[in-house]
């Protein structure tokens, strides 16, 4: 039932507060992980501490704590998302959101960081302590929001309109019930709404020195100050061309995981190196030998990272290199380190399909995922058990990881796989050909679209016809690329590092330039069908015949 109409921009400094409420954890429909997001209404005074409302459990991972003690929402959203979402419109009801305090005024409009808030009547009884709170960040929806209400990618939707909520932190303990009056007594940033401070967060709204005076307001969380961070350094790096820096590491550990397989740990030889790899990271190795290869880190931290390295018999020098040539103590140079993989975080559920050494590109990214309390399935496909590389974190999935035994005529079925996925699922796939192409023809089956899924290629296709490239804007001039090579590699020994790359096998998207004009064979699997028409990946795809690009300054 839709509710009253509220004017959410009127300056208010005094609300009821309509319900309280708290909430046990408990599984959520369909998913093996637990939440806090259903509460139910508290009859009667109820305490609130520093932690939050007495009996109200939270999920630590990203909620609770002193500075997320409470959460508060104005039921005046509720009319909006009814109208907005009509096929849903009897889910989104007061406490839908997991809220603590329902609002009917208060929202993110008239609520400002810092703001302090003394809740119960002006003149409480000597007897009773007032509870006070303090705004300390609004809050930021994860995907439970999508699983509550069954709409995918709803949660950013929360942050654009600015209808998420915000969280309390408690300075004075005391009670509360419903019917209390909330009243403000101190605004320090009245110029700094919550519906301002979301647009510096997710809608690009303000400049850097709006973020450097936000990094300063002792108030404001430290999460928040981190995306603030994380805006800024992304809004100075805009204008910098990013140079690859070669700096020197040393092989700490040498492990062969199994007979093919081997996992090499590198640290930082100087201390001033500050690289710290995240999960579903690729970085770049400059062999002795000269060669220069990419490979998927499996695990880091900072100044050091692990990859797993399989012996390739068909090697041009890479693989083969490291397994019979670099040992424990050994200095190699190393490039850049970039982010891959980035994982759909409004998804419900995600599932990884992989073969092999494709268990590489994902494993720590997994580990993360579980660290943080996603939904998360492994289908691992190996010929052996005693093929199996990093069994000890694998054994730590437990039951989210299935393995299929080919010794023992186990076979994964990957459209079976794909099928029977839950409900907004993100799909990652990593293995040989036949395994890539079983989970394209599934995916298309299902009616998955191209961002559902996520494919990581080990190995580039990278050969075929000579072909020649105009670069349009090097005034015009012509290359030809032969056979064995890549475009990436050609622009890069003309033009040096204008053109940035990565992974080298077509799967994170760095080294793309703009197609101008001409026929190309796209491979590798960073763009979309829609990129295509105007961008190419240079590490793997092929022109055909003559082809026209811009590769940027």
């Amino acid at each position: 039932m839709v509710g009253p109409i509220v004017d959410l921009d009127a300056p208010l400094e005094r609300d009821t507060i309509v319900e309280v409420r708290h909430g046990k954890m408990k599984p959520m429909p369909g998913l093996t992980i637990e939440s806090d997001i259903d509460k139910s209404i508290v009859d009667g005074p109820i305490w609130v501490s520093k932690t939050g409302i007495d009996g109200d459990e939270h999920d630590m991972t990203f909620h609770g704590g002193p500075t997320k003690a409470v959460h508060a929402y104005c039921s005046a959203h509720y009319t909006s998302w009814q109208t907005s979402h009509p096929s849903t419109a009897p889910r989104f009801t007061p406490g839908a959101f997991g809220e603590n305090l329902v609002f009917v005024h208060l929202n993110e409009r008239n609520v400002c960081i810092g703001d302090i808030f003394a809740v119960g009547p002006s003149a409480p009884s000597s007897t009773s302590a007032t509870l006070t709170l303090q705004v300390s960040q609004p809050r930021q929806p994860c995907f439970k929001l999508n699983h509550r209400f069954g709409l995918k990618n709803f949660a950013p939707e929360t942050t654009r309109l600015s209808r998420t909520g915000w969280y309390f932190r408690v300075l004075e303990e005391g009670w509360v019930e419903n019917g209390m009056e909330i009243r403000l007594v101190d605004r320090k940033y009245a110029e700094w709404t919550l519906e301002r401070l979301q647009g510096v967060l997710y809608r690009g709204a303000e400049g850097a020195a709006e973020m450097q005076f936000l990094l300063g307001v002792e108030e404001l969380t430290d999460e928040i100050k981190g995306v603030v961070r994380r805006r800024l350094t992304k809004l100075e790096g805009a204008t910098k061309k990013k140079e690859v820096l070669w700096t020197d590491w040393k092989v700490v550990d040498k492990v062969q995981q199994t007979r093919r397989i081997t996992s090499f740990s590198f640290a930082a030889v100087h201390d001033k190196v500050d690289a710290t790899p995240e999960a579903g990271s690729h970085v770049k190795l400059r062999l002795p030998n000269g060669l220069v290869r990419a490979y998927s880190i499996v695990h880091g931290s900072r100044g050091r990272f692990a990859l797993g390295i399989a012996r390739d018999e068909n090697s041009r020098g890479g693989s083969k290199y490291l397994h019979e040539h670099v040992s424990v103590g050994d200095i190699l140079q190393i490039g850049s380190i970039t982010p891959g993989i980035k994982p759909n975080a409004m998804a419900s559920n995600h599932v990884f399909i992989v073969a092999g050494i494709g268990i590489t590109a994902f494993l720590w990214l997994v580990e993360e995922m579980v660290g943080v309390n996603w939904n998360v399935q492994v289908h691992y496909a190996v010929r052996s058990a005693e093929e199996m590389p990093f069994r000890t974190q694998l054994e730590k999935l437990g039951s989210r990881a299935v393995v299929y035994d080919k010794s023992k005529g186990e076979r994964m079925d990957v459209e079976s796989v794909i099928k029977g996925m839950p409900w907004n699922s993100q799909v990652y796939v990593c293995g040989p050909r036949r395994l890539m192409d079983d989970a394209v023809k599934a995916a298309q089956d299902t009616g998955l679209g191209e961002k559902d899924v996520h494919f990581e290629a080990f190995g580039a296709d990278v050969g075929g016809d000579p072909f020649e490239v105009v670069i349009r804007d090097k005034e015009d001039r012509t290359v030809l690329v032969t056979e064995e090579e890549t475009l990436l590699e050609v622009l890069q020994r003309e033009f040096g590092d204008v053109v940035g790359s990565s992974c080298e096998v077509g799967n994170c998207g760095t080294c793309k330039v703009k197609l101008r004009c001409g026929k190309v064979d796209h491979r590798g699997t960073a763009l979309s069908a829609e990129e295509k028409k105007s961008e190419m990946l240079s590490c793997v795809s092929r022109g055909v015949g003559k082809i026209e690009i811009e590769i940027g300054e």
